[in-house]
């Protein structure tokens, strides 16, 4: 990760693009404490962020880092969640403007050094996804907050499957606040450079995708507040696209879909603090888990493409044990 004040702009490059700019430990306490100064800096008047590649923005949290410490039981895996929290809350409540030039995959950990930030402004190039459900875990980074906002049911139907959009469904979503050619982004960072306005520089645009052209299956079917119930709908309707959908959630966890489906639900009603509480409580659990580690294994160290989930049917699943994600920790995440 690399930092640079050019002229009245913090500018922050994410350069790892061999590895999709995949954040890791160091640079997410790097970035924290760069945006601590920045904050109280006179000389900085707007922060950006941007990646190297032409590939990824970032493609999310290094996942092999955590299946490491995870399986070595190395307190390190919940110190990385536990300063990568602190960072998405700082961005979200930061005090000058915070643009992310998002071109390319953004994804987990990626979203979380993006969405929160006033602008976001997304390329032709931008596919965002919250993935997590299909390697054992859940959307983090702030999903119980940002997913749940978005208009209907769509962020719920994103945070169990997985979904892929594109710049013209994340504005309509509200994901992305601009749209802009990636290659117009030296000439904003120049005019940012010279002391302009985010919402000075940054074209307005409205559209939508595909995504949103399938909303009413969508808050049709994932209105319910059991997982079982959204199959069961899935399986009933006369939409084409229902069948695809209903095969990809029986793809994912078990365990994560569920877990997943209520804790979108209470994110709904709990302001950022308390959502980022929740998500550390629900990281501890997974960490001690079965199906993170197997989802990691099958997806992204074997590659085989075939996780022997456990539990492996929603029906082994109860209510109890997906209670016990959202327990009390006796070291809760402080804000």
């Amino acid at each position: 990760i690399e930092f640079e004040q050019r002229g009245l702009l913090g500018l922050v490059t994410l350069n790892r693009p061999k590895a999709l700019n995949a954040l890791t430990h160091e640079m997410a306490v790097a970035l924290d404490a760069q945006l601590q100064s920045w904050a109280v800096d006179n000389a900085i008047r707007t922060i950006a962020i941007q990646a190297s590649g032409d590939r990824a923005f970032c493609a999310g949290g290094d996942i092999r880092a955590l299946y490491d410490w995870g399986q070595a039981r190395d307190p390190q895996v919940i110190r990385f969640y536990h300063d990568e929290y602190l960072l998405n809350a700082r961005i979200k409540n930061y005090p000058k403007p915070y643009v992310a030039f998002v071109d390319g995959i953004v994804m987990g950990g990626g979203v979380g050094v993006s969405i929160h930030g006033s602008h976001r402004a997304f390329t032709e190039r931008a596919v965002f996804a919250m993935p997590e459900t299909g390697i054992g875990l859940f959307p983090d980074v702030g999903g119980s907050y940002f997913l749940p906002r978005c208009p209907g049911q769509t962020g719920i139907y994103l945070g169990l499957t997985g979904a892929r959009v594109k710049v013209d469904d994340a504005l309509a979503l509200g994901l992305a606040t601009h749209a802009i050619r990636s290659d117009a982004i030296a000439g904003y960072l120049d005019q940012l450079a010279a002391g302009r306005h985010p919402d000075d520089v940054l074209p307005k645009a409205i559209t939508q995708g595909p995504l949103m052209a399938m909303r009413s299956l969508i808050d049709q079917c994932f209105s319910a507040d059991r997982v079982e119930d959204i199959l069961t709908s899935l399986a009933a309707s006369t939409d084409p696209s229902a069948f695809e959908i209903h095969q990809t959630l029986l793809t994912k966890s078990p365990t994560s879909i569920k877990v997943t489906l209520r804790q979108l639900r209470a994110g709904a009603q709990l302001d950022f603090a308390d959502c980022m509480r929740m998500e550390f409580r629900m990281t501890n659990r997974f960490m001690t888990g079965h199906d993170f580690y197997e989802g990691v294994r099958a997806i992204i160290i074997d590659k085989d493409q075939a996780p022997k989930w456990q539990p492996a049917s929603l029906a082994d699943i109860d209510e109890k044990s997906v209670g016990a994600y959202f327990s009390a920790l006796e070291h809760e995440l402080a804000l």
